[in-house]
């Protein structure tokens, strides 16, 4: 079964997205409080439904539960338009679209912190989900709301599905 890399290097950076020094992913998924950046891409089609990533088992947060269409660190030495694309491309290969970059925030939890830079797109071409994933399926907004607070979700996308869409 996969697992995710805890060696794996991370930028950290400071609320203003300056690149402050590096600590691994176990590090900054321990609870230490190392801010660290990372991109979500939220896909609606044109019919105004959103695509929701279901999180496979084996992931180190969140095992199981559904969340925003893309999401992932930005590794060292690059800057939030390449990871960006890259996150995109592995998880749900593709990359014909348009990002609009909506809001920066931080996401504060128990096991980590973020500087989280938030995208959206529409696209209503093929997405292909890839072994990084659990599969994933477009929901209509009722269908999120609806479901809301009810451990579907992750927290993160919970919060910045109201906080983002005013919902």
């Amino acid at each position: 079964m996969p697992k995710d890399n805890l060696k794996e290097m991370l930028p950290l950076c400071d609320e203003e997205g300056n690149i402050i020094g590096a600590a691994t992913r176990g590090e900054c998924h321990s609870g230490s409080r190392l801010m660290h950046p990372v991109v979500h891409l939220h896909v609606f089609n044109s019919k105004g439904e959103l695509y929701l990533q279901k999180r496979p088992e084996w992931k180190d947060i969140q095992p199981g539960k559904w969340d925003t269409a893309v999401g992932g660190h930005v590794d060292l030495g690059e800057n939030v338009e390449q990871a960006l694309r890259r996150e995109v491309e592995e998880e749900i290969g593709i990359t014909d679209y348009t990002p609009e970059r909506i809001k920066v925030y931080v996401y504060d939890s128990v096991r980590e912190k973020e500087l989280v830079f938030v995208h959206k797109t529409v696209y209503d071409g093929e997405i292909r989900p890839t072994a990084e994933l659990d599969g994933g399926r477009f929901w209509s907004i009722s269908d999120i709301k609806s479901n809301i607070g009810k451990g579907i979700f992750t927290p993160n996308f919970e919060q910045e599905f109201q906080q983002v869409f005013g919902e």
